[in-house]
């Protein structure tokens, strides 16, 4: 069989950056705590607190299967999924044989995920839910954060880190070198 389905309300216009393109949105909050090793620049997540907004839950259970599951690609996306392209412009990390993504190691060892209640959608969706497949994905930016401000604490945060991501190791390492030379 086949089908169709037109997103209904939404609209955008290029030329005046004009309209509405999306039907709703969700919100949510992360907050993560890391541990970073200052002679390797290697973290582990130690924990992390999520809120999300899925509206009116159709399966609780699956929707933070699928929180946890959005928030640990968003996190190794921007810690450990580094881009190399060769001298003729190929890209070379091009599948999970070639470039690291999340195991089962790399799930914080505290992950506290909770659905934020009494929020149906205001839109007429099925149920007044919302969806939680790819929104959860952006969680994973707390890492990075979490990343970014234990390496701030080692001059009391009077200097922003310029951590690039993914945040490997190498970039950490070099992150942590570059704040301790300036530091004297």
């Amino acid at each position: 069989s086949n089908g169709f389905y037109k997103t209904p309300k939404i609209s955008w216009n290029p030329e005046t950056g004009r309209g509405r393109p999306f039907f709703y949105f969700a919100y949510g909050a992360a907050c993560a705590e890391v541990s970073v090793d200052l002679l390797t620049g290697e973290h582990s997540i130690d924990r992390v607190d999520i809120l999300h907004d899925a509206g009116q839950s159709l399966n609780p259970d699956i929707d933070i299967g699928q929180i946890e599951g959005g928030f640990v690609q968003g996190a190794g996306w921007l810690t450990t999924e580094e881009l190399v392209w060769d001298p003729a412009g190929r890209l070379r990390t091009h599948a999970p044989s070639t470039y690291k993504i999340p195991a089962c190691s790399d799930r914080p060892r505290i992950f506290n995920v909770e659905l934020l209640e009494n929020a149906p959608n205001r839109e007429e969706t099925i149920f007044r839910s919302k969806a939680v497949g790819e929104p959860p994905f952006v969680h994973g930016v707390a890492v990075l954060q979490a990343i970014s401000d234990a390496i701030a604490s080692l001059d009391d945060y009077r200097t922003c880190p310029k951590l690039d991501a993914p945040a490997t190791p190498e970039r950490v390492l070099k992150t942590l070198m570059a704040l301790q030379e300036r530091a004297g």
